[in-house]
Order: structure tokens, then C-alpha cells, then sequence
């Protein structure tokens, strides 16, 4: 169905992804029904489908800007200096990058079991791309003599999910700044990863 002529798809489109994510981190996907969505924008039901076939499209769609963005920005980094020094930009760009995103972060990794199969091949290869990344300094590293790690893809799942733990329980205005946070997990990561 076209939508009427001075409909604002650019506005509701975006508004309608950002319901969904906050819905979605809120409530889980499946509790999350096409209508709240739409209550939530300010638009009839029916409207949703101008925007997207399917809540499980709009479940893929949020989980693919995430991790393409997530992509993008790690690429635009700076790759300068050894394997140590590259480990510390990744371990502080990935705390800043999500503790930026909360809600995308909590669906990236909590709603992977409700996408289809198909959608969820295509978010499992940007996770290897991303994984990938981490894995490549690591073995860099080892191959320098720098970095001490049996297994380099066990090690990058391991930092990966280490870092994805401070989104559980970093709070502004805590204890530590995101600073001293950082500082704090790229010295456990390197003691780990130095001989």
C-alpha cells in the first residue's frame, strides 16, 4: 500500500525503529506486539506496514545498523602501532561504542534465538567480521612474541564478553568515570594477553 501523499517517512520511519528498540529492550520481542509499537509511534497498526513487513524484520533491521555500525566505526579507527597498543584501542572503543547504545547492545545479544534462520546467518557473519577483527591483533601479537595466547579465538570471545559486561553494571556518576573504567578493563585485558 503507497503511503498518502504528505506522509512523513522520514520522521515515522526512524521514529518506528526507535519504539521498537526501546520496546524490545524493555519487554524481550516476544512480548512486544506490532500495536504497542505503533501506540507507541502514534500511528494506527495497519500504518506499521508502510514501514516494515514483519516484527521480524524490524528485529533484523535494528540488529543489523547496530553491528554495521559497529563495523563501520571500529574501521574508521586509526590501525597505527603494534598488536598491544591496536588491543588497547579495541578494548576502549568497544566500551565507549556500547556503553553509547545500551538498547541496541541488550537486543544484539539477548534477542539472537527470535530471529529466523536466514536473519540469523546474516547478523552471525557481521558478529565473525567484528570477532574477526579482535582475533587478527591477537594473532598478530602472538606472532610478535608480545602476546602469550593458546587459543586466539577462545581469548577474543573471552575479551569480547568481558567487555560486554560493563553495559550490566557501569552507571554514570558511580564510583569511576567510563574513563577509569576503561583504564581499569585494558589492564586486565593486557595482563591476560602478556607474557
Amino acid at each position: 500500500m503507497a503511503r498518502t501523499q504528505g506522509s512523513h517517512s522520514g520522521i515515522t520511519g526512524p521514529r518506528i525503529s526507535d519504539a521498537a528498540l526501546r520496546l524490545f529492550a524493555q519487554h524481550g520481542y516476544a512480548a512486544v506486539s506490532m500495536r504497542q509499537i505503533a501506540r507507541e509511534v502514534g500511528v494506527q497498526a495497519g500504518a506499521l506496514y508502510n514501514y516494515t513487513p514483519d516484527k521480524q524484520s524490524l528485529l533484523f533491521r535494528l540488529m543489523e545498523s547496530h553491528m554495521t555500525e559497529l563495523l563501520a566505526s571500529w574501521r574508521d579507527l586509526p590501525s597505527d602501532g603494534g598488536a598491544l597498543s591496536q588491543l588497547e584501542a579495541f578494548t576502549r572503543f568497544h566500551i565507549r561504542f556500547h556503553m553509547r547504545r545500551p538498547d541496541a547492545v541488550f537486543i544484539a545479544y539477548m534477542e539472537l534465538r527470535n530471529l529466523s534462520p536466514d536473519n540469523f546467518t546474516a547478523i552471525e557473519s557481521l558478529r565473525r567480521e567484528y570477532e574477526t577483527a579482535l582475533e587478527v591483533i591477537l594473532k598478530q601479537g602472538v606472532s610478535d612474541g608480545v602476546f602469550v595466547v593458546p587459543d586466539t579465538k577462545i581469548a577474543t570471545l573471552a575479551v569480547i564478553a568481558m567487555l560486554n559486561g560493563v553495559n550490566t553494571w557501569y552507571r554514570s556518576g558511580g564510583r569511576l568515570s567510563l574513563d577509569e573504567v576503561e583504564t581499569t578493563y585494558w589492564e586486565m585485558v593486557r595482563r591476560a594477553m602478556v607474557s
